[in-house]
């Protein structure tokens, strides 16, 4: 099969991909939270990686914010090229975010922050915020992607919905991580914190919703 006609399957079904690699991370991130069948394919970790792997994904996201940053500015400014790689770098980046957070999930455990109570609520609102903006951002950034790489400038510009949706998924996407990052700080350099193992956590993720406690 020509590189071409893979090209074109993709292109006419763009939305349908888009929906199964939706649910395909929605899947992965969910199991290392909720089901110990896929938690157990990922090696315990101790508290020194679990820190280590905390700064790295932090360190990951702000690069992530710079490229996604100079994509918005490059299309503004009419640099085609250098936008499709500043996106097709920030979405490379966000597997290699993936690639050190779901093992840090299935077998890191969980820090939670110890602060002022003013500092604990707005840590968790801004979590909260980040969380639900993550979770909002697949598909779109998805879409936009799969449309970026299988469309023409042409067809990107007057065919398809590609500026409109690239908007949507660039704001919330950068938010999300700005978020990620301020959280990260507060969590790991700014106030304390306390650590739960993974068998512990998984316990608990079980009676309440997964993702609120901790970064």
């Amino acid at each position: 099969m020509s590189a071409s006609s893979v090209r074109t399957r993709l292109k006419d079904r763009a939305g349908a991909l888009t929906v199964l690699l939706t649910v395909v991370g929605y899947g992965a991130v969910g199991g290392v939270f909720l089901v110990p069948g896929f938690q157990a394919l990922f090696p315990d970790l101790t508290r020194e990686t679990v820190d280590l792997l905390a700064h790295a994904i932090a360190a990951v996201n702000t690069v992530t914010i710079a490229t996604l940053s100079l994509g918005w500015y490059w299309i503004r400014n009419g640099e085609v090229k250098r936008h499709a790689a500043a996106m097709t770098t920030s979405f490379v980046l966000i597997l290699v975010f993936l690639g050190m957070y779901l093992p840090k999930v299935a077998g890191g455990g969980t820090k939670y922050f110890v602060g002022p109570d003013p500092a604990y609520y707005a840590y968790l609102l801004m979590l909260a915020v980040h969380i639900l903006l993550s979770i909002v951002s697949v598909p779109v950034v998805l879409y936009a992607l799969l449309l970026g790489l299988t469309h023409s400038e042409r067809e990107l510009r007057n065919e398809v919905p590609h500026a409109r949706v690239g908007r949507i998924a660039a704001s919330a996407w950068l938010l999300s991580l700005v978020l990620g990052v301020v959280t990260y700080l507060l969590l790991n350099h700014v106030y304390d914190s306390t650590f739960e193992a993974a068998e512990t956590a998984t316990e608990t993720a079980s009676l309440l919703l997964p993702l609120v406690p901790g970064i």
